[in-house]
């Protein structure tokens, strides 16, 4: 039998899509079924490598380790990853076809429905159910003509939708009700119930409003989720984990990310909320009217799709001579990827991948130069870290894992140490050596994504930044990230269980006999 389906789509983008999905998928795997999810073009730039070299989304990972699944490049056949306000980067089936405008890739899409609907079918195959998240709103009526991940994708699988909104935001009812109105009466028939998303409050309250809005929009209400805050990770930079600190009991160590304008993968740092006493704050400006760094035990430089513009950026408006003057006071710096590259001496783009900047000198905190090239480098790592002075000063040798994506390639010299050596040949060559490290061990730079996923490597740098401020260190086992967010997948599951009706939810599926 092929795959049923459902798909949950929204009343606009953030209103808790991906997540109600990656609850579904884990509620059908603890029923028993075979699940998988799918999202045919996800827009996002927190990517995530597979097991085979392969690029997707951030999202379609979540759902499929919810699924209890390896992450499968045909679960997000397209990612589009923003380069300009105009512009992205497209990847179909984890590789790089080029940069695109808004407009080129709108003409484009009919090519890919296609390729859509038979890697959708190759999945079906395999399992019992499919969880197909869409993108947006089904009511961005300007591109209902060319869809191909709304009600074009709902078409393609013949699949029937849910459609979820966000109280947190306000309006939620006006939200439901103007979707349903934009909709062709077909898509109106394809929405089979509305969930309610982040709900705070008294539900008696919302009842009345439950009762009105589907007298309305003749749909169902299949359930009001409450608001959560789980320790899972984030599509995109609409994240909250922005808009505030993130401190775990009393804060005793404050690290500083540095909030670039093309931020990507700092889902990177998700792991540091957890540590007793370590604050996580992300920081974007140094004006009089902010609080800009203040003084940080660490400062981090994480990835960016668009190094040379960030670094511009960060130069213009302060923030790279405030980098210049902590670390000459001794504050340590970490970079990952384009972070690690904008800590060298200078990064040359002769072929003009990102920028028209052939030439630009780095922040010269590393003795490393790079060059930005065309191919992108995208595959799974183990590595044993080679640095063990400074804050690395005692994880030396420790073994991590963790996944690279970038393109250019930096090269170090002889004043530089290796931040670690790695171990798998078959994508890097054996022994090949992955970063830099200063050698006061107080500069760090690397290319592995998902580095502090590795629990004691991040308990390890932790505690040297304690022993620097002189407290004691943390004598506490600290998970790999990964055993931490299965927990939080089981509690996601929990709660939608206990908030939504998924007897009719099966039922629209056509499962209820099996059960």
């Amino acid at each position: 039998m092929s795959a049923r389906c459902i798909m949950v789509q929204g009343t606009a983008s953030s209103v808790g899509k991906s997540i109600i999905a990656a609850g579904l998928c884990r509620i059908f795997r603890q029923d028993g079924y075979r699940v998988a999810p799918f999202k045919s073009q996800n827009m996002a730039l927190n990517s995530f490598i597979t097991e085979d070299g392969h690029e997707m989304g951030r999202a379609q990972v979540v759902q499929a380790e919810a699924a209890g699944l390896k992450p499968d490049v045909r679960m997000n056949p397209i990612l589009l990853k923003p380069t300009t306000d105009k512009k992205a980067q497209v990847i179909i089936k984890g590789k790089v076809l080029g940069n695109m405008s808004a407009v080129e890739y709108h003409d484009y899409k009919p090519q890919l429905a296609g390729m859509i609907g038979q890697v959708f079918r190759e999945l079906a195959a395999e399992n019992d159910i499919i969880v197909i998240e869409g993108a947006g709103s089904p009511a961005e009526i300007n591109l209902r003509d060319k869809d191909i991940v709304n009600m074009g994708m709902a078409e393609i699988a013949d699949a029937p939708v849910i459609l979820a909104g966000d109280i947190d935001k306000g309006g939620v009812f006006a939200a439901l009700a103007g979707t349903m109105l934009l909709l062709s009466e077909e898509e109106k028939r394809r929405v089979k119930g509305v969930i309610i998303n982040k709900f705070r409050g008294d539900l008696e309250i919302l009842k009345p409003g439950i009762a009105m809005i589907e007298e309305i929009i003749k749909v169902p209400v299949l359930g009001v989720i409450p608001y959560l805050k789980l320790g899972i990770d984030d599509e995109d930079s609409v994240t909250e984990r922005f808009g505030s600190s993130r401190i775990c009991g009393e804060s005793e160590i404050e690290i500083a990310v540095l909030r670039l304008p093309h931020i990507s993968n700092f889902t990177d740092f998700n792991p540091l909320e957890r540590i007793p006493g370590v604050r996580l704050r992300y920081v974007d400006d140094c004006t009089p009217a902010k609080q800009g760094f203040g003084r940080p035990d660490l400062i981090v430089l994480p990835g960016t799709k668009n190094t040379v513009a960030d670094l511009l950026h960060i130069r213009r408006c302060g923030l790279e001579a405030e980098i210049l003057r902590l670390q000459g006071e001794g504050v340590p710096v970490f970079g990952i990827c384009g972070g690690f590259q904008m800590l060298g001496n200078e990064i040359c783009d002769p072929d003009g991948v990102e920028s028209s900047e052939r030439k630009i000198q780095g922040m010269r905190l590393l003795a490393v130069n790079t060059v930005l090239a065309r191919e992108k480098k995208t595959v799974q790592v183990e590595a044993i870290v080679a640095g063990n002075c400074g804050i690395l000063e005692g994880v030396g040798s420790q073994k991590v894992r963790g996944y690279e994506i970038h393109q250019g390639v930096s090269s170090s010299e002889a004043d530089c140490l290796p931040f670690a050596r790695l171990q798998n040949s078959a994508a890097n060559g054996s022994g090949a050596m992955d970063g830099a490290v200063n050698p006061m061990g107080n500069v760090i730079g690397t290319y592995i994504h998902g580095i502090l996923d590795n629990g004691e490597f991040t308990k390890g740098i932790i505690n040297s930044l304690r022993k620097k401020k002189g407290l004691a260190p943390l004598n506490i086992l600290v998970p790999d990230h990964d055993d931490f967010k299965q927990a939080e997948y089981d509690t996601l599951a929990r709660v939608i269980r206990e908030s939504v009706d998924l007897e009719t939810i099966y039922r629209i599926m056509n499962l209820e006999e099996e059960r």
